[in-house]
């Protein structure tokens, strides 16, 4: 551990201990100025954002540099998974090394030796059509079966894993020789994923697995909202194997039916968040995969203002919390959000409504500090000044139910990274400057009709 974040560590001790003896005293709390909160709140956004990188770090399997699927403090794995890495979460992960780099957890040369390793294990492991899979065996490069017939492609993961590396690539994109030739590696990559393969010789919608064995018996068309934007962004940005725009409007967008909103807690949906039920919302990672690099400030088109519809979604969330229709205990103005995570029995898809089963997940309010900053401050404040016992080396654990008193000393990769991403994005919009400088997703964006905010 480094002096800074030594240093760090103590103050956000001392301010606690300052929290902890107002809560259990019943002396006057003394006002704290506002150079004193600003201090406090800036120290608590670098510890969690610290913690949560180093899953990405320390906590990366050795053979590949890239994210593990889980990890287990309580040493506990059923499966036998501990080096299984994912391709999802590695994208949020090399995301989460650029934040490590610029809030100085690292250096930029030794984060350019670390996006060598991933890049040049990539190249190496398992593709189907430049498709990766969702799982790989860490120490093999060879794919681990997500499921019976899931043992093929996965065009969401990738997607997830291209946004990141695409990032990556526009952040060392001026630099020296061996930078340099990172993004060359990292272009190859790219321009070897054949997108218009997932249209199944042609149709007018993307499907999210093919199988090498088992064909396209998965059948998932991935149309009507969810967190697979980003797939389609960058199917149409694709310089060599891009889909039509039909595939977007017709398929994704279902030829308009995504538009047809609801009122929920008092605010616009924007979209059809489930063209096969009635919820009226989804969980909140659907406000962060796609928009980790994607920049939904002025991020338009004829079917929604995507800022206005994350911003909606996570304030959703909240005002739920507040009514609390289930009684759950600790729902309230310091504890909500809800999403995909670990659960009771086992993992779980919680939102509001049916499927809130009192399970908080940090990384769904933490996330969302660029749409609710005073919302997801109140939760973070909470989590490390007042129920510490949930926060572990990496950051929060995974998921917890006050209820029943449940959580575990266990971390997933894909609710670890999206959190010092979108603080980032919240606090210097790092993330999204350099995503969005990428021409081929500029080409993209326009191509789908898009509107956004030009980069400065």
């Amino acid at each position: 551990m480094n002096q800074k974040t030594y240093n760090l560590i103590i103050t956000i001790f001392l301010f606690g201990l300052g929290f902890t003896a107002c809560n259990h005293s019943n002396k006057k709390q003394l006002p704290i100025s506002e150079n004193e909160e600003k201090i406090l709140t800036d120290s608590l956004l670098d510890l969690v954002q610290y913690q949560t990188f180093q899953y990405f770090w320390d906590g990366a399997e050795p053979t590949s540099g890239m994210a593990r699927e889980r990890i287990h403090l309580d040493n506990s794995y059923p499966q036998n998974d501990q080096n299984v890495i994912t391709l999802g979460g590695s994208g949020f992960g090399v995301m989460a090394i650029l934040v490590g780099i610029e809030r100085r957890f690292i250096t930029r040369e030794q984060a350019l030796k670390r996006y060598q390793k991933i890049v040049d294990y990539l190249g190496k492991a398992d593709r189907f059509h430049g498709v990766w899979p969702h799982w790989l065996n860490g120490e093999t490069g060879k794919v681990r079966p997500f499921s019976n017939k899931d043992d093929g492609g996965d065009l969401v993961e990738t997607a997830f894993m291209i946004h990141g590396l695409l990032t990556v690539a526009e952040y060392y994109r001026s630099g020296n020789e061996e930078e340099q030739q990172l993004v060359k590696d990292i272009t190859k990559l790219w321009e070897e994923v054949e997108w218009d393969w997932h249209t199944k010789c042609g149709e007018d919608v993307l499907y999210w697995h093919w199988s090498p064995n088992f064909g396209w018996e998965m059948n998932f068309p991935v149309g009507g909202y969810n967190e697979c934007l980003i797939m389609y962004v960058l199917a149409a940005s694709s310089p060599t194997h891009p889909i039509n725009p039909s595939v977007y409007h017709k398929g994704w967008a279902l030829n308009g039916a995504i538009a047809n909103d609801t009122v929920y807690y008092g605010l616009n949906t924007i979209l059809n968040f489930y063209e096969h039920d009635e919820d009226p919302i989804g969980s909140l990672f659907w406000a962060h995969y796609s928009y980790l690099g994607l920049n939904p400030k002025g991020l338009t088109d004829k079917y929604a203002d995507y800022w206005e519809l994350n911003k909606n979604h996570a304030t959703i969330h909240y005002k739920y919390s507040l009514d609390n229709p289930k009684g759950y205990k600790g729902y309230g103005e310091k504890q909500w959000g809800f999403t995909s995570s670990y659960s009771m029995n086992g993992y779980a898809g919680h939102r509001p409504g049916e499927r809130d089963l009192g399970v908080i997940s940090p990384t769904a309010a933490l996330s969302s500090f660029p749409y609710t900053p005073t919302e997801s401050m109140q939760f973070l404040k909470y989590l490390y000044t007042e129920a510490d016992s949930l926060v572990g080396k990496y950051g929060p654990y995974d998921a917890y139910n006050q209820t029943t008193g449940w959580y575990l000393p266990r971390y997933l990769a894909i609710d670890q990274g999206p959190i010092p991403v979108m603080i980032e994005n919240h606090r210097t919009g790092l993330i999204w400057n350099l995503f969005m400088k990428n021409e081929d997703v500029q080409v993209g964006l326009k191509k789908l009709g898009f509107s956004y905010s030009q980069v400065k």
